[in-house]
């Protein structure tokens, strides 16, 4: 998006959009569709209790002292927020499903802007795979790439720590929270000579929860994901998934099939990621990377083509369409296309429904575009 297409953002406006995210039940998706709907943050604010007007209580809007705590805690790290549709908000990142509309950073943002490569894996990794990491990084770096990881101990703090200053730390806790503890003087040098991305609000420790949506963005900064070492089952892996899914490579390197720590690097290639040996490898797979991955990894579904603009001439409070798909609906995940597909709806009515439900509780949304119901009754 070129500078003189971004409209400026009021600071009344910018308020508004923070304080509209952190209200209840609202996520990247619901966000991003209110905004479409109502046109700015305050407006959408003003909605959202007649929005939730079925629910079982009053809706309440996170309250804007709230939000001027959180926004002098940003300061006071030396911080700053970087909205969905600002120009310096990281292209790759944008387009994929789910992008964090809001994000607070440190550092030097002109990073995220160059070509990226995320490298992750196991936490309690092999001498020698951290040493490989260290290698591969600093080879990224050499080549002109950003090296983007999570700062978690074993394989991501390898991974910063040969790429710097070319890396990018994107942490599961707020901008001012050091974790692992263990890792504090190097989140305090990422975000003094690299770049460090939070989604969280300040103050906010790491949670269990937090770390696949940090994964999702460690994933969406990144033309390529490289897994370096992994168990079969880890966070790692939900990284290379969700690099996978948003049509990005997925490579990794092999291991021995004797030790477990690398079983994780081989399934991934078994499924489908590219096998590399090299840093020369992953560079000649990213240089020519186009948007069409070589790797087959969980390759992204077409999916119905939806504007979320068409929400602004849906009427909301449509008790018949919402019910209609209430009905549908189970606490199995199922695609929004498929939801499409079997209620015979328009894709905005749908999403509008499916955003009331949302608002209300009784909607929980998945990676991969998949919804269920919570289990929570009206």
């Amino acid at each position: 998006m070129s500078d003189d297409a971004v409209p400026a953002l009021s600071q009344a406006e910018a308020f508004a959009r923070i304080r509209l995210l952190r209200s209840p039940n609202i996520g990247p998706v619901s966000y991003a569709q209110l905004l479409a709907r109502f046109g700015t943050a305050a407006q959408a604010i003003e909605a959202l209790p007649d929005l939730a007007s079925r629910g079982k209580s009053p809706y309440k809007a996170a309250p804007a002292e709230r939000i001027e705590a959180e926004v002098n805690g940003v300061r006071k790290a030396g911080a700053r927020y970087l909205f969905h549709d600002q120009a310096d908000y990281p292209e790759l990142l944008a387009q994929i499903e789910s992008a964090p509309p809001i994000i607070t950073c440190r550092g030097n943002l002109a990073l995220a802007s160059e070509p990226c490569v995320a490298m992750v894996g196991a936490r309690n990794a092999s001498a020698a795979a951290v040493k490989l990491a260290r290698e591969f990084a600093g080879a990224l770096a050499e080549a002109g790439f950003t090296v983007v990881s999570g700062l978690a101990r074993g394989i991501d703090g390898a991974s910063h720590e040969g790429a710097f200053p070319r890396t990018i730390g994107v942490i599961a806790s707020g901008i001012d929270i050091a974790y692992p503890p263990q890792h504090t003087d190097l989140q305090e040098r990422i975000a003094n000579e690299g770049l460090l991305i939070a989604e969280q609000p300040p103050g906010t420790e790491p949670r269990g929860r937090h770390f696949p949506s940090r994964n999702r963005i460690i994933a969406g900064l990144a033309s390529g994901t490289l897994v370096v070492e992994a168990a079969p089952k880890s966070g790692t892996l939900i990284t290379a998934r969700l690099a996978g899914e948003a049509g990005r490579e997925v490579m990794a390197i092999p291991g021995s099939p004797l030790d477990t720590r690398s079983l994780g690097c081989n399934q991934l290639i078994r499924d489908g990621a590219v096998l590399v040996q090299s840093p020369e490898e992953v560079i000649e797979l990213l240089q020519s990377f186009t948007g069409a991955p070589r790797s087959t990894f969980r390759v992204a579904e077409e999916s119905v083509d939806f504007d979320y603009n068409e929400l602004a001439v849906v009427e909301s409070g449509d008790g018949g369409a919402e019910a209609a798909i209430s009905g549908l609906l189970s606490t199995a995940p199922i695609s929004v296309d498929e939801l499409i597909r079997q209620s015979g709806a328009s894709a905005a009515a749908v999403h509008m429904a499916l955003l009331e439900l949302e608002i209300t509780g009784e909607l929980e949304r998945h990676a991969g575009g998949l919804v269920s119901l919570t289990g929570a009754q009206r």
